[in-house]
């Protein structure tokens, strides 16, 4: 059996070829050396759509390439069309009398932009309302004058409402509709994520639902940032927030201070985005049609004017090292896959997914795909999270097994989950699979903060061996769980 085989030969290496041994361990310095290529300012935050996530593209091409991995096809990119927005600059103020200094906020400190946020200018009259919901008998509307006035609301939706009507407001341009219907002519959206810190921004992509607002200006200040705009006015932040939790009855007002407000951004609703697929060819010509798919996304949320960069260290260039050290460390393996695996990295995750959507819909022999391997946000953790073991415990235990003989035993056990993210176009028609993530460790949410400096230099070579030996092992053929695949399915 090639397990056994794999067995000897890590013997053999062990005690005899040092040099051909570290060969087939994840490098530490190869790892970095790609995150902190992505994560730099030259791609401006990878965002899909754009001239700077194309070059990052490029850029993994050229590796996968240097790594012996073949373009799919003749062809490395399988261009499609996503939605864009260019945030080239925005400034926030706060002011009471128009005689007074203004209180001048710093774009990627104090507050950024909704990533689908309009252009324009307001200097206005605020309004506090909530969580931004008008519905029958919780109308945070109903007590204020919303008309030509800047609206202040928090960002989520309050637990106390049921889903059937809250579903209808989580999203930004959910709230900023129901503002502009007010005669709201700016929306300001307190960030009240539990998993950010309060003074550090997040930034994000997708906004929810077309059609765009594309005068209708949206930002969004930390929570920090919110406590004070909210200073010295009828309710603090946190007053307002716990009177709505206490009696579950809307808690909106008027502000004493004004707002100043301009954006400058660019929305196009087609711009060219990239998946970049390539293929490392079987070595059994009776698998050789059979293949193991690797995938990362490769996209983050972007950059917003000079001084709001996200540079998605973690997410997700962790997982493109990841998927690019399992590449390189193919070329140096003993057994080589008798199945083919293909290399996939996928543009527009950060917008509901839609790059592994695009793939799937057009990769044709779908029935010839084995299983499919997610890779995202390796940088940090206390141990490994491998989702989907819930709806194929076959595939997670091929993982697992393979982190008990060949790794560190670090994949996290007694969690029962279902494949996410670019998985689930895959899980959608009948493919098994998995997502390896970090488990319990920091996440940096689209931050600022999520830079090289902040990788777990030990948990990223872990996960990135486990990556590599896992997808081997899967490839000589003792793996045999494939589900019924759906016929080609395009998503809407």
């Amino acid at each position: 059996m090639k397990t056994s085989k794999r067995i000897l030969t890590i013997i053999f290496l062990a005690a005899f070829s040092l040099t051909n041994a570290n060969a087939q361990q994840a490098s530490l310095d190869t790892l970095l050396s790609h995150i902190r290529e992505l994560s730099s300012s030259k791609y401006e935050g990878r965002l899909s759509g754009t001239d700077a996530y194309l070059l990052a593209a490029d850029y993994v091409a050229e590796a996968l390439e240097r790594y012996g991995v073949q373009p799919y096809k003749g062809e490395w990119a399988q261009y499609f069309e996503t939605e864009c927005n260019k945030i080239e600059n925005c400034t926030f103020n706060s002011y009471v009398n128009a005689s007074d200094t203004r209180q001048v906020y710093v774009l990627g400190r104090d507050f950024c932009c909704s990533g689908m946020t309009g252009r324009g200018y307001a200097d206005a009259s605020v309004v506090f309302c909530g969580y931004g919901i008008d519905n029958g008998a919780f109308n945070e509307y109903a007590d204020v004058d919303a008309k030509g006035k800047i609206v202040v609301v928090l960002s989520g939706v309050p637990s106390f409402l049921p889903s059937a009507v809250t579903n209808k407001y989580v999203q930004l341009r959910d709230k900023a509709r129901v503002a502009r219907a007010h005669g709201a002519c700016a929306l300001v959206v307190i960030n009240m994520s539990p998993t950010c810190s309060p003074y550090e921004v997040q930034g994000a992509v997708y906004s929810g639902e077309l059609p765009h607002l594309a005068t209708f200006p949206v930002i969004q200040p930390t929570r920090d940032c919110g406590d004070r705009l909210l200073q010295n006015e009828a309710m603090t932040l946190e007053e307002a927030v716990r009177k709505m939790d206490d009696t579950h009855q809307p808690q909106s007002f008027h502000l004493r201070k004004k707002f100043e407000i301009e954006v400058n951004a660019k929305y196009h609703p087609a711009m060219l985005a990239a998946n970049v697929i390539g293929i490392y060819p079987g070595s059994d010509p009776k698998m050789v049609n059979e293949y193991v798919v690797v995938g990362a996304s490769l996209d983050h949320v972007g950059m917003q004017g000079t001084t709001c960069l996200f540079p998605g260290a973690d997410d997700n260039a962790s997982g493109v090292a990841a998927l690019l050290e399992t590449a390189r460390l193919l070329q140096y393996s003993d057994d080589q896959p008798s199945r083919s695996i293909i290399f996939v990295l996928f543009a527009a995750g950060e917008q509901q997914h839609l790059g592994s959507q695009i793939f799937v819909s057009n990769f044709t022999p779908l029935k010839r795909i084995e299983a499919f391997i997610n890779v995202a946000s390796v940088g940090c953790g206390d141990s490994i999270l491998v989702m989907g073991n819930k709806r194929y415990p076959q595939l997670w235990g091929a993982a697992k097994r393979v982190d008990t003989l060949y790794c560190t035993n670090d994949v996290a056990i007694g969690v029962k989950t279902m494949p996410k993210g670019d998985a689930v176009a895959f899980d959608y028609v009948g493919i098994p699979s998995v997502n390896i993530t970090g488990y319990k460790g920091g996440r940096h949410n689209h931050v600022p903060s999520d830079i090289v400096e902040n990788i777990d230099r030990r948990f990223v070579v872990k996960a990135t061996q486990l990556l590599f030996e896992t997808v081997l092992d899967l490839s000589f053929g003792e793996y045999q769980g494939r589900s019924n695949a759906s016929k080609r399915v395009k998503f809407e």
